[in-house]
């Protein structure tokens, strides 16, 4: 399942995080890559550990911790401190699938990438190339958002990151652990959250239904998620 969030950050947000992140150090993307993906990465990215590092990250965090969308279609267990990437100059992501577990270095922090996310901060026009191409057995999707909002795709995935040959493309990116593992069983439970939210607009929460569909989508949460 992939998730567009759209709107995570306002424009006023997206500038104030690109004032923190400008002005911080940024270092050989492959700071933070596995074996396989080493091979195929090129691009920058904010000194991971850094003073400016965890106060974008936080930044961030804050957003996604008020993002109603973005919590019914995660259901977040862990998520892993945001990172920030930027490519120009040709530089590109080949295909490459993100590491099953991640841990924070000298620190009792890990988790299972069940999600991936990629939070967008430089508008689509101000860049040549840089799509998010993701796979799945339908194809291949390309995504290219808009400055504020981001994408939610399975970490199972195998996605790759075109080169940008004009201008330079910055982005958060980062991988967090599911209250439910299963990504069926999440996508029905998004789904029906959906539904709910739907009804509850246009009845007022007093629907019988409503009441019903809350009930079953709770009893679900109970069978699947390990909290």
């Amino acid at each position: 399942m992939m998730v567009k969030v759209e709107g995570l950050l306002d424009a006023e947000e997206v500038s104030r995080l690109r004032e923190l992140l400008d002005a911080g150090e940024w270092v050989d993307g492959n700071e933070t890559s596995g074996h396989q993906s080493r091979l195929a990465k090129r691009n920058q990215q904010l000194k991971q550990g850094s003073q400016v590092a965890r106060q974008a990250g936080n930044f961030v965090l804050d957003a996604l911790g008020k993002a109603e969308e973005f919590i019914a279609a995660a259901l977040p267990l862990k998520v892993f401190p945001p990172l920030f990437n930027r490519y120009e100059g040709g530089e590109a992501f080949g295909s490459h699938v993100d590491n099953s577990i991640r841990a924070l270095p000298g620190q009792d922090f890990r988790l299972r990438s069940d999600l991936s996310a990629t939070l967008f901060l430089e508008p689509p026009e101000n860049y040549t190339g840089g799509e998010l191409i993701v796979e799945d057995l339908f194809g291949e999707h390309s995504v290219k958002l808009a400055a504020g909002d981001m994408v939610l795709y399975p970490a199972s995935s195998v996605h790759r990151v075109e080169p940008v040959t004009k201008g330079a493309r910055t982005a958060c990116f980062f991988w967090l652990q599911s209250m439910v593992r299963d990504n069926s069983a999440r996508e029905q439970l998004y789904r029906l959250d959906r539904s709910i939210r739907t009804l509850t607009q246009r009845s007022g929460g007093e629907d019988e239904v409503v009441v019903e569909l809350t009930s079953l989508y709770h009893n679900l949460m109970r069978r699947w998620a390990d909290a």
